[in-house]
């Protein structure tokens, strides 16, 4: 349905016959300069999401969007046991990268690193899957990246309940997604990232195109300086990601209804209560199975 008026089969989203967004490497190679360091996650970041999982006793984790391996590898520093999966083989190379590089410590050692398709994923990951997962992660606005391809958000839908599958019985489930409300509302995204202290000045243009008076798609043109690589001509500093646009209170229903209404389901803004967060940048979801 959207693809048929706005051209999105570039999206890095992990679903049959969708092209991967990062599939030229192009957007992959920029995003692991901008995003820095692996141990540049945000202070507040770190402290959240290993204390979450520490205080409900989680140890083995899901990372169902790992992308360059930036969440996975932190939390393999912290200790815990990580399986981490992407559609992206241009994105997961990073990833294979780091646990060659660090190969000799055990913990990268047994690092789990596989391709899989949200719309398959227990089949996909059945030899890994056991009883569940303590926790299942889906973090970095990753989950946008999957379009409303029949106008009717069922794979959407699809993707959760697997999400729902991963997670043992008393286990979380982690998923964010930006504050879309907002810019729809604005048309405007906030440049501040509550994940990344990344050393790389951005600059986001944003584009929001309705179908039929509903949002469809938000584009987002990322402008990065990289000062330090100036020399470096075939290292681009643009790229274009294009997002689907969830609103609050419907991606607030759909997963309560992957997790049969059944589920404790706590909202954050940028890692704090909802209710002391005015306009955050990011919502993040912690429901219990």
């Amino acid at each position: 349905m959207v693809d048929s008026v706005f051209r999105t089969r570039s999206l890095g989203t992990p679903a049959e016959g969708v092209r991967d967004q990062y599939a030229d490497g192009k957007a992959a190679r920029v995003w692991e300069v901008f995003i820095g360091d692996k141990n540049q996650r945000t202070q507040n970041y770190r402290d959240f999401l290993v204390g979450l999982l520490r205080q409900k006793g989680c140890h083995r984790i899901l990372d169902v969007a790992c992308g360059t391996g930036v969440d996975s590898v932190m939390l393999l520093e912290e200790g815990f046991e990580v399986v981490s999966v992407d559609a992206s083989d241009k994105m997961l190379k990073y990833a294979l990268k780091s646990r060659w590089e660090r190969r000799k410590e055990p913990a990268f050692d047994n690092w789990v690193i596989e391709e899989a398709n949200w719309l398959t994923l227990p089949e996909d990951i059945g030899h890994l899957l056991g009883e569940g997962f303590d926790a299942v992660i889906c973090l970095g606005n990753s989950f946008a990246h999957m379009p409303d391809s029949f106008g009717d958000q069922r794979e959407q839908k699809q993707a959760f309940a697997n999400f729902e599958r991963c997670v043992k019985p008393g286990g979380l489930l982690l998923i964010d997604h930006r504050n879309y409300d907002y810019i729809i509302e604005t048309g405007q995204t906030p440049s501040k990232c509550i994940y990344y202290n990344s050393r790389h000045m951005t600059d986001i243009k944003t584009s929001v195109l309705f179908i039929s008076g509903k949002p469809a798609i938000v584009t987002m043109d990322y402008m990065i300086t990289l000062e330090d690589d100036k020399n470096n001509p075939e290292l681009v500093n643009e790229f274009r990601l294009s997002y689907y646009p969830h609103r609050l209170n419907i991606f607030r229903d759909m997963l309560a209804e992957a997790f049969h209404f059944k589920a404790k389901h706590t909202i954050y803004g940028d890692f704090k209560p909802l209710d002391i967060v005015k306009d955050p940048a990011f919502y993040i979801h912690v429901l219990e199975k």
